[in-house]
Parts: C-alpha cells; sequence; structure tokens
C-alpha cells in the first residue's frame, strides 16, 4: 500500500473520529454502548445531581467580589482541574527559539501577508518542535487581533495557500507528508477581510494523540530520570497542546504585526477543550472560542447523557489525555471537585464562545448550555452579561453572543463555514472592532 492511500486512510478514520455522524451519535440508531460502557440518549435518564458552587470558597464563604474571586476562588479552582483533570503543566521552557523562516509574504491578492514560524523547544533542533502559519491584514496600519487555532491537520493542509512549508503528521508511532485532509479548509480571507488575524498550528507537533505519544512528544522531555510516565496529577495530552498554545502566546508577544492583548483561541472536539484549557491557564488569552468541546470541556460532567468521564478515560479510549488521576472519577463523577461550569467559570471576565450542534447529541450541546448558565454568576460579579435566557436556544438563534456567548449550529459534530461567520461577529463584537454593531 503506497504512503498516500495510507496516510488517506489514516485521516479519514480521524475525521470519524473527530466528526461524529449524526446518524451515529444522536439520531438514527445511536450506540447502546462505547467501550463497553452503556449510553444515554434520554433526558429522562440523566439523573439528579449537584454542582459545586463556583462562587464558594473551600472554606464554605462566599464570594463577593471580583477581588476575592481573582485572588482566592479562582486560583482554588485552577489547582483542583490541575490536580485532578488535566494534570499539572510546566512553564515556559529554559531553552525557546523562534525562527521566523516567512518574514512576510503577500498572498490572497496582497490582502494578506503570511509569516510562517518554527518555535524550538529544545536546543536539540532535531527533537521538540512546532510550525506556525500566520496571516495578518496586509492593510492594517496597527497590530490586528488574532484567532489562534490549533489543528488536527498538518498546516499545509489547513489552508489553500501553495506557500505553505511541507509538513508531515502522525500515522501510529510514525510520520508521514501530509498531503491531503478529510477537514475543510479555512477560508483565511473571510477574517482577513474583517480586520483579524489567523494562525493556525498542527497538534501532533507538541505531543501525538495516541496512547504511546508520550514517548514522543513534549511531556518525554519533562519525565523523572527512569519514568516512563506521568504521575497521578501531572499533565496530559490535553494539557500539553495547551502548553504548546502558551508557547506561540510567546512568539506573538514578540511580533509587532500582531495585537497580542486581542488574541483568541480556538479548537474542534478535544482540541476545543484544550482551548477551554488554555484560556482557563494562561489568561493572556483575552478571549475563547470553544467548539463542540463536549464531555470534560464545557458539557456538565455530572449529567449521564452522551458521553461521559467513564467513555472518556477508558483504558482502550482517552485516558492519556488527563491526568492519571481523572481515570479515578470514572464511576463516581459525582465526587469530581469539579465540572464544565468551573472551567468556564475561569475564562471569565473573558470573553468566551461555545459552539455547539443541535444533532451532536454524544457531545451533549444542552449540558453546554446548562455549564453556561451555571458559570453566568461569575461572569454578573464583573458586570458582564452571560446567556440571559433560561430556554435552551434553537439551532441558528445568533442572540446569544454577550461576553459569555453559546451558538448551536443545525448539524453535528463540526465546524461548519457559517459558524466562522458568527467566531468573527463575536470576535468584531467583544474586541471592538471596527464593523461592531
Amino acid at each position: 500500500m503506497n504512503l498516500l492511500v495510507r496516510y488517506s486512510k489514516q485521516m479519514l478514520l480521524l475525521a470519524a473520529i473527530v466528526c461524529y455522524s449524526s446518524a451515529s451519535y444522536g439520531q438514527g440508531n445511536p450506540p447502546t454502548k462505547v467501550a463497553g460502557i452503556p449510553v444515554n440518549y434520554d433526558e429522562a435518564q440523566v439523573g439528579t445531581y449537584t454542582l459545586p458552587d463556583p462562587l464558594t470558597l473551600q472554606n464554605g464563604k462566599k464570594v463577593t467580589t471580583p477581588a476575592m474571586w481573582t485572588k482566592k476562588r479562582r486560583p482554588e479552582i485552577l489547582q483542583l482541574f490541575y490536580e485532578n483533570q488535566f494534570g499539572r503543566v510546566p512553564g515556559k521552557p529554559a531553552f525557546l527559539a523562534f525562527d521566523v523562516f516567512d518574514k512576510g509574504t503577500p498572498v490572497f491578492n496582497g490582502k494578506a501577508i503570511r509569516k510562517q514560524v518554527r518555535i524550538y523547544f529544545d536546543k536539540d533542533t532535531a527533537k521538540h518542535k512546532m510550525d506556525v502559519l500566520l496571516y495578518v491584514p496586509a492593510a492594517a496600519t496597527k497590530p490586528a487581533p488574532l484567532l489562534l487555532n490549533i489543528s488536527f491537520t498538518a498546516n499545509a493542509t489547513t489552508v489553500d495557500d501553495p506557500g505553505i512549508r511541507q509538513g508531515t503528521v502522525w500515522k501510529g508511532e510514525a510520520r508521514v507528508l501530509a498531503t491531503a485532509s478529510p477537514f475543510r479548509k479555512v477560508n483565511v480571507e473571510k477574517f482577513i477581510d474583517a480586520g483579524i488575524g489567523y494562525a493556525t498550528v498542527y497538534y501532533g507537533d507538541i505531543e501525538p494523540d495516541f496512547r504511546n505519544g508520550i514517548k514522543y512528544g513534549i511531556r518525554s522531555a519533562y519525565l523523572e530520570p527512569g519514568a516512563t510516565q506521568v504521575a497521578a496529577n501531572e499533565w496530559g495530552a490535553i494539557s500539553a497542546w495547551s502548553w504548546g498554545l502558551s508557547r506561540v502566546m510567546d512568539y506573538l508577544e514578540t511580533d509587532k504585526t500582531v495585537d497580542a492583548r486581542r488574541v483568541s483561541v480556538t479548537g474542534a472536539s478535544r482540541l476545543g477543550k484544550t482551548a477551554l484549557w488554555t484560556g482557563a491557564r494562561d489568561p493572556r488569552f483575552a478571549m475563547v472560542i470553544a467548539s463542540i468541546s463536549g464531555e470534560s470541556g464545557a458539557a456538565l460532567s455530572r449529567r449521564n447523557f452522551g458521553e461521559t468521564v467513564a467513555h472518556m478515560t477508558d483504558t482502550t479510549r482517552y485516558f492519556y489525555q488527563f491526568a492519571p488521576r481523572y481515570h479515578d472519577f470514572s464511576n463516581k463523577v459525582n465526587e469530581l471537585p469539579v465540572d464544565g461550569h468551573m472551567l468556564i467559570s475561569l475564562i471569565a471576565p473573558r470573553p468566551l464562545l461555545l459552539q455547539t450542534g443541535d444533532t451532536d447529541s454524544w457531545s451533549d450541546p444542552k449540558g453546554e448550555f446548562l455549564a453556561a448558565k451555571a458559570a453566568e454568576p461569575v461572569y454578573r460579579l464583573f458586570g458582564k452579561k452571560g446567556i440571559e435566557s433560561d430556554t435552551f436556544p434553537a439551532a441558528g438563534d445568533d442572540s446569544n453572543l454577550n461576553t459569555l456567548g453559546y451558538y448551536m449550529h443545525s448539524g453535528g459534530h463540526a465546524v461548519l463555514p457559517e459558524d466562522y461567520d458568527i467566531f468573527i461577529r463575536f470576535m468584531t463584537k467583544h474586541f471592538a472592532l471596527p464593523g461592531n454593531k
């Protein structure tokens, strides 16, 4: 079997994993079991639960001011996520280098300037590194706001631009040339026309997305001598991807064409979880747009609906994406000291948009809505608006684009071309860009 065919089969499999069809998850004949664990899609079988109060300190005192939240409660919640779900994350590495190998090339009929940057995380430049693809409006007279995307595929197959350096992707435990992608290419010109820059990185450059990926990813550089796995409260792959996004921000703070104070981070599915966690742990990101992040992202884990912590952390599935300790809560989720609404609350008072799909039952779009409602009091503490209606919105309802926003398209587990129009509206509104209505 030739390399292109093998690569195409691999990417189609990844597409099947990432972009669940509505016929398989939530409509038609949804699976009754995943990894041998029953799956519920019946609201009547959700069960009862009590959510931890994001505005109550661990000592029982109520949070009544933004200062109490910022200095006391927010650090408490962040630490709980570090210790129990995503794992502790190292800081900025001692060695970090930026090779801007494409210093500024006019593209898209002169509308945009393209840059490409290789970020090295290690003095041994053959080991840990990542390529960043960046576009800014050519007509900009000052640093541009930016949407930073973390992608399932290599930069050259994410955007329709022949000048992008060819990249590689993981096929099992080997890297192969990225020649095609089953995912839709991003219409970067749409962002450029709105005065917004766009950047993207391939998540596999940071850490591979499979159970033995730690052998090849950035986490291997931080293992204790002789260790092959992280400790119970140390970082999983999601935290590794998030760490990589922070290193992109390190670069963006040096780029005079980018307004590093107005950068929004985005990703879809497990990378939607990554975007949320990145915004939670790194407040330099001024905005988060989290797409279809579902279980262990924005959705409420205590709701027995669609995917659950037990499905997510099963050893045949995605346990490696989290701190090993998270698996301990698989069958006792009500004992988990955190939930999706608390992850959302860590973004406050910065703008956050949750994008879902109405047929994506596996990811529980209603669970994301309910989590946003439960996080609203934190936003209100700062005088910011959340989703003001208690009614679960219909698909296509674009009235919930406040500081804490929610938008659900008609469709399944994907980011659709029309969703980008909503992203641009959200960024234009909350970054106060020209054209804001």
